[in-house]
């Protein structure tokens, strides 16, 4: 018992476990202010765009409604309203989780979303374990091996790193698609399918991804439990993956926060290129048709899915170095 405050003092579990639910209440509130700004942002943004959002809602530039259809999907929809009295009922309508209905496809916003995101969550999650593994062989393999060899994997992680990945994409298509025949030009049928798209968007990061874990390892190398771990006899591998990789790991975990909210971005690129089902292609279709429910939509989504990876890195950060969560104590 506390002699000063006359109060038993919390066990150590207990503490840790209030110390994470005020830190998941605190992202999940700034979560939330996100949400809002990416959907007001969206809102204001798609309003200004020039065009007709009532002639994409009746079928496009090329449709003839009459008078009377028009005057009707105005009511219908409350384009009729001030610009801040549409904000606010779709805003209240979000807070109630009714994303609408799609211009462009008449369905439920929600239902399109749940039908075109496995093929970009999948896209996103190769891209990534892909870029990962590439980042951990250039950086374990060439780093402080000499200066030739560290010269050479430095030069392509920074080209890797440079390389547009709409442009690595198409490359790719007329190599191994066109000009070699190894890999389908397009379409979503298995995973043969998914290799080219997966490098376009994986080897980009991958440059990333080294480069900033080649600096950590090198601070890591020249630490004294390095030197110490080799006095005790351990080989340069051992040393590299037991005690410097995780010092090194660090900054690739935080920038892979980033990474998903990028890859899903950029998958609007390549999933036009290899004519490939997904989020990404859904959304240059909403915006090019003036479609704003299903615009707002995915543009929520994907924020939220940036959301919940930034607090699953903030976990995994303890994860991988304790020492993080005692010096929050």
């Amino acid at each position: 018992m506390s002699a000063a405050s006359g109060r038993e003092p919390r066990p150590p579990q207990t503490r840790r476990l209030r110390r994470l639910a005020q830190r998941l209440l605190l992202r999940a509130g700034g979560g939330g202010l996100v949400l809002l700004a990416s959907a007001t942002v969206t809102f204001f943004a798609l309003h200004l765009t020039p065009g007709d959002p009532v002639r994409a809602l009746l079928g496009g530039p090329t449709s003839n409604p009459t008078p009377e259809t028009i005057a009707a999907a105005v009511k219908e929809f409350g384009l009729d309203q001030p610009l801040l009295t549409q904000y606010a009922i779709y805003i209240g309508r979000l807070l109630r989780g009714d994303f609408g209905v799609s211009f462009s496809q008449h369905l439920p916003v929600a239902d399109v979303i749940a039908e075109q995101v496995w093929p970009t969550l999948q896209l996103t999650a190769a891209s990534l374990l892909v870029a990962w593994v590439l980042a951990l062989v250039s950086v374990l393999g060439t780093t402080r091996r000499g200066r030739w060899v560290s010269g050479l994997g430095s030069a392509i992680e920074t080209v890797s790193a440079s390389l547009p990945q709409f442009w690595l994409g198409i490359v790719l298509l007329a190599v191994f698609s066109f000009g070699l025949r190894l890999f389908p030009p397009e379409g979503n049928g298995g995973l043969v399918s998914l290799v080219l798209p997966t490098l376009a968007l994986a080897v980009p990061l991958a440059g990333f991804l080294a480069q900033v874990m080649r600096e950590s390892l090198e601070l890591a190398l020249d630490q004294p439990f390095i030197l110490s771990a080799r006095m005790r006899g351990l080989g340069d591998w051992p040393v590299r993956w037991r005690h410097a990789l995780r010092h090194a790991v660090l900054p690739g975990v935080s920038l892979s926060a980033w990474a998903v909210g990028s890859l899903i971005g950029n998958s609007v690129l390549v999933e036009l290129i290899f004519s490939r089902q997904g989020l990404g292609r859904q959304l240059y279709q909403a915006v090019s048709l003036q479609d704003m429910p299903l615009t707002i939509g995915i543009t929520l989504f994907v924020t939220l899915v940036y959301i919940v990876t930034s607090i699953l890195v903030d976990a995994l950060y303890v994860v991988v170095d304790p020492r993080i969560e005692a010096g929050r104590t």
